[in-house]
């Protein structure tokens, strides 16, 4: 079992999720919740996987005014959330406010600052942010979530060595993971479970390959192996 592996449980209802979760649970480490499932079912998700008895994370993306943050955090760590996230661009306040609404509950939960969706690719951050690439800004954004005293960021595996540079200290979870011949879907700044592995991910969040697979639990297994090789 590779304790690194995130499962992103992007399938239509809650049912599916608990299901598949159980079906996975002994190769990989835990689970991820996105916003299809929390603005589908609900939260309450949150609460049902965590009874398969491995962490879950929480991918709200949680971007507002700080005391609606602080909130909203607060009650997914009361539903069992091990990791909450709130993109860094609201800044360090509103970091801060997320980081507080996670600590109050009893969970140890944490809160990782999103940081450049890895759907966008260096052209399309240049069109919202001109004269800078993925990696700038990446960078300065991790400076943010380490000044907020986030647990972790969330980045493209081609930023890892920035965050090393900038933010040694954070936890570095990687979506945009791809076994290799795999389809990228929406995903551009991808890897492969190995690269991101070498690079330094600490964790990694796995969707499609693994829950779009004939086999999913076969697919789970061979991607756990491959590693934790």
């Amino acid at each position: 079992m590779s304790d690194r592996i995130l499962v992103a449980l992007d399938v239509p209802t809650a049912e599916e999720a608990v299901r598949m979760a159980r079906a996975v649970a002994p190769h990989v480490g835990g689970f991820k919740v996105g916003l299809g499932l929390l603005f589908g079912p609900g939260p309450a998700t949150v609460a049902a996987l965590a009874e398969v008895g491995k962490p879950v994370f929480a991918d709200a993306k949680l971007h507002d005014i700080p005391s609606q943050v602080e909130q909203a955090a607060r009650r997914l760590a009361a539903l069992g959330a091990r990791w909450i996230t709130a993109h860094a661009s609201g800044g360090t306040e509103m970091l801060e406010a997320a980081v507080r609404g996670a600590g109050s509950a009893s969970t140890g939960s944490g809160v990782l600052a999103v940081t450049v969706l890895t759907s966008l690719a260096d052209a399309d951050v240049e069109r919202f942010a001109p004269g800078t690439t993925a990696g700038k800004l990446t960078s300065r954004l991790a400076r943010l979530a380490d000044t907020a005293a986030c647990e972790g960021v969330i980045c493209s595996p081609q930023e890892l060595g920035v965050i090393a540079q900038v933010a040694p200290g954070l936890t570095k979870v990687t979506p945009g993971i791809r076994p290799a011949g795999s389809d990228h879907g929406d995903q551009k700044r991808t890897m492969t479970p190995a690269e991101a592995t070498a690079r330094g991910a600490d964790y990694l969040v796995i969707g499609r390959p693994i829950t779009g697979a004939a086999d999913p639990v076969a697919a789970a297994a061979e991607i756990s192996e491959a590693v934790e090789s």
